[in-house]
């Protein structure tokens, strides 16, 4: 709806030449004879409006005419201006690049020969929001370069965006912002000039701000602590410990408080301390991890106070039983690795879920007002109960090993479902790193699979829930996993991780170094398992998608658990317009769509739709995209697609 009206009977404006008042049927300011109409408005859209005056007994001495608007009222030539040279009688620009459900102020002018403008009397307007339709048309893609390496350098952090992003936690504080904190990883290690655990920003999850890291020196507690711990096991000091910065989580506990969990590996071998690298191999395991915490009041501050340790690793064996006789040996020393720290709050109980590749993932309930242990530790070793040990419960775990191939977990709960989801993440960084999903009625377990099965009995939990994948027209991506799993609190729900370039990338020198920061959106089915969508996140406004833009070529990629180390390939799958499918794996199947849910059911199987960036196309454009789970023959799969026809 339009909304116009008249704010002022008459402007009195300075000028050299002789001055008007107000015409006599308060048409509006004059010069002489010559007066200015108080504009009209039409043709109101979100983003423009046509404006329309009219000069009465224009005067030769015009040279420019116009109008002037703002968001402000009694706009002058100061503001925004539309204008053209000359003294016709009439008026009419349409303003564009107007902001949505804005209202607008606006004023004719005439500016005459060597004098002040003149201004009519004023009107407003007020655009109305968008249509998502009109959102849609006017959407442009995001243009960001996954191929970082030519500004990966520490100097050209300003252009980073999702660029050396590693093991992202991601939380939305009170001030709108998400902000995302890392591993410490970089293509080249330019992350070294700026300290650890590296934060970003963002208000739509597409264009990230980079703000630096959130702490600039190694606690000392992290020394202290560990020689406190070998020197009770008779062991002497290390001078100067190899730290790794892992695996950090960030919660919002309640206004004005968040609480980052973050990870301190030790890389030196136990016996000796010496670094850990082949040549100085003493038959030892390398050293204990640490997680400890850190507060803040405003993460956009990026200021955070040091609370100190909160658990380390430990071990069912002696606090001497620390020997490896060879680097090919994988009976680990430590049972629960103290790294990949999850936190959740459960009603008035927080609970800390932590635990990689050391014979599973561990809970412990924590101390609300301290953020610490609920109780206390006793020594790290020589632990035997793990139901009710002070270093936590045994709740998940890939096999009966202690070199499981599972780390990273995440916790969440989603009220809509009425459960709690632990995603994990299976396999070596390198390529086949992929993530599995388990639930739970209770945040103390049992978490099971899609299949019903207890993770806490060693299981190879299905389904897949993302892999490493290729498109056609790209490189694709591997090493997708250890992911951050948030809402934005309108239950929307995302997925972020890491990914990497393949190996061996025409062109880009040590292509899996290549770390990009992926968004994506997740759906969830009818029984309450998350699918997560195959194209990342680009804000791409969901218009409703109609049943006769699903006729035509997807590309679609079917993957399962069975057959890691590689990257799934997509085929295409056709759809006509008399539902059927005549090219593809279902070649032969029909096809339906449920235009409320936005599920598409082909060959049985219920594919849950959203629009999306086509990452792969040049330009980036829109699309729409799917991913579902079917069972086949026993094996879970993972159906994605995008539409490219």
């Amino acid at each position: 709806m339009i909304k116009i009206k008249n704010l002022f009977g008459c402007a009195v404006v300075g000028l050299s030449l002789l001055l008007g008042g107000c015409s006599d049927d308060e048409k509006g300011t004059g010069i002489g004879n010559m007066t200015l109409d108080a504009p009209k408005v039409s043709d109101v859209t979100y983003k423009s409006a046509t404006v329309s005056a009219t000069i009465n007994e224009p005067s030769a001495t015009v040279i420019k005419r116009g109008v002037c608007y703002s968001t402000e009222a009694e706009p002058t030539v100061e503001n925004s201006i539309a204008e053209k040279q000359g003294a016709a009688s009439t008026i009419s620009e349409t303003l564009t690049g107007l902001a949505e459900n804005t209202t607008y102020y606006v004023r004719a002018f005439v500016v005459a020969y060597e004098n002040e403008p003149i201004y009519s009397e004023e009107t407003s307007f007020v655009t109305p929001a968008a249509t998502l339709d009109e959102q849609l048309a006017d959407y442009v893609a995001p243009a960001y370069e996954d191929d970082y390496t030519a500004f990966a350098g520490w100097e050209q952090r300003d252009r980073w965006n999702l660029a050396n992003v590693h093991d992202p936690s991601v939380v939305k504080a009170e001030d709108g912002y998400y902000y995302m904190y890392q591993t410490d990883a970089s293509y080249g290690n330019a992350h070294e000039a700026g300290g650890h655990f590296h934060c970003r920003r963002s208000l739509d999850l597409v264009n990230w701000e980079y703000l630096g890291g959130t702490m600039q020196e190694i606690p000392a507690w992290v020394k202290e602590k560990l020689n406190e711990y070998r020197a009770e096991m008779g062991l002497e000091p290390i001078e100067s410990p190899v730290y790794g910065c892992w695996a950090p989580v960030v919660r919002k506990v309640r206004d004005g408080l968040y609480r980052m969990y973050y990870s301190i590996v030790v890389d030196n071998y136990i016996k000796t301390g010496a670094p850990n690298n082949e040549e100085n191999f003493d038959n030892s395991w390398t050293e204990r991890a640490f997680i400890g915490l850190m507060e803040t009041s405003d993460p956009a501050s990026n200021v955070w106070e040091d609370k100190g340790m909160v658990i380390c690793s430990s071990s069912d064996k002696a606090m001497d039983g620390w020997t490896r006789p060879s680097l090919g040996n994988w009976d680990a020393y430590f049972y629960f690795n103290a790294i990949d720290p999850t936190y959740i709050i459960d009603g008035g109980r927080h609970w800390l879920v932590y635990g990689s590749w050391h014979s599973g993932i561990a809970e412990i309930e924590i101390d609300p007002e301290t953020g610490l242990p609920k109780n206390k530790l006793g020594n790290p070793w020589g632990i035997s109960n793990w139901t009710t040990g002070t270093y936590g419960q045994l709740v998940a775990r890939r096999g009966t090993s202690r070199w499981q191939g599972s780390e990273g977990p995440e916790v969440v709960y989603n009220p809509e479902t009425g459960y709690y989801y632990m995603f994990l993440a299976y396999g070596s960084l390198a390529v086949e790193y992929n993530t599995r999903v388990l639930r739970s009625q209770s945040v103390n377990g049992p978490w099971v699979d899609i299949n019903g099965a207890d993770a806490a009995n060693g299981i190879e939990a299905q389904p897949v829930v993302t892999h490493p994948y290729k498109f056609d027209n790209s490189n694709g991506w591997v090493g997708i996993s250890h992911c951050a799993v948030f809402d934005d609190g309108d239950g929307n729900w995302f997925y972020s991780s890491q990914a990497r370039f393949p190996e061996d990338v025409p062109g880009v020198n040590a292509s899996n170094a290549v770390m990009m920061g992926h968004v994506r959106s997740i759906r969830w089915t009818e029984d309450g398992w998350p699918v997560v969508m195959p194209e990342r996140y680009g804000a791409v406004p969901q218009v409703p998608i109609k049943e006769g833009e699903l006729v035509g070529d997807w590309e679609m990629i079917q993957m399962d658990g069975n057959h890691v180390g590689q990257q799934f390939g997509s085929a295409i799958m056709t759809l006509s317009a008399d539902h059927k499918i005549t090219q593809g794996t279902w070649k032969g199947g029909t096809w339906s769509y449920d235009a409320t849910n936005q599920v598409l059911t082909a060959n049985g199987v219920k594919l849950y739709l959203q629009r999306e960036v086509d990452w792969e196309a040049f330009p980036r454009s829109t699309t729409i995209v799917f991913a579902g789970y079917h069972n086949s023959n026993g094996t879970w799969r993972t159906d994605w697609g995008k539409k490219v026809e």
